[in-house]
């Protein structure tokens, strides 16, 4: 991905721009976040903080598990963001609330071993 590049919610409060090229790219299979986005899956890239900024309202917090802090719109409920005590650096945006999701190339599924059986997936990234 090419920077700058910018992302939003679904009803356009919580908006964000990135200034830097992603850490990574990859799609996350963990209980956890399939909770957090109701779905089988969900797509993350890592930025370095001072590399973004929100540019819109400020979204609300949740803190999800000790050390976790998930960042979402209080309006629409879009989830826009992830931070990890593991991870003191940098911030992990979703890539479906890119403004340009197609330019997102992941590049590995993480906690494959949660992948549910029923999603078949035939993309040749890494797995771990």
């Amino acid at each position: 991905m090419t920077p700058p590049f910018t992302g939003r919610c679904l009803c356009g409060a919580v908006t964000f721009r990135c200034t830097e090229a992603p850490l990574w790219q990859g799609h996350c299979h963990c209980e956890s976040c399939r909770r957090a986005t109701a779905s089988p899956m969900t797509s993350f890239l890592g930025i370095r903080d001072g590399a973004w900024e929100w540019t819109g309202a400020a979204p609300a917090t949740y803190e999800s598990s000790p050390g976790v802090t998930r960042s979402f719109c209080a309006i629409c409920g879009t989830q826009m963001a992830f931070r990890a005590d593991r991870f003191p650096d940098e911030i992990h945006f979703y890539a479906a609330t890119l403004d340009r999701p197609e330019a997102y190339q992941p590049t590995t599924h993480y906690f494959s071993a949660e992948q549910l059986p029923w999603l078949h997936l035939a993309d040749g990234l890494a797995r771990k």
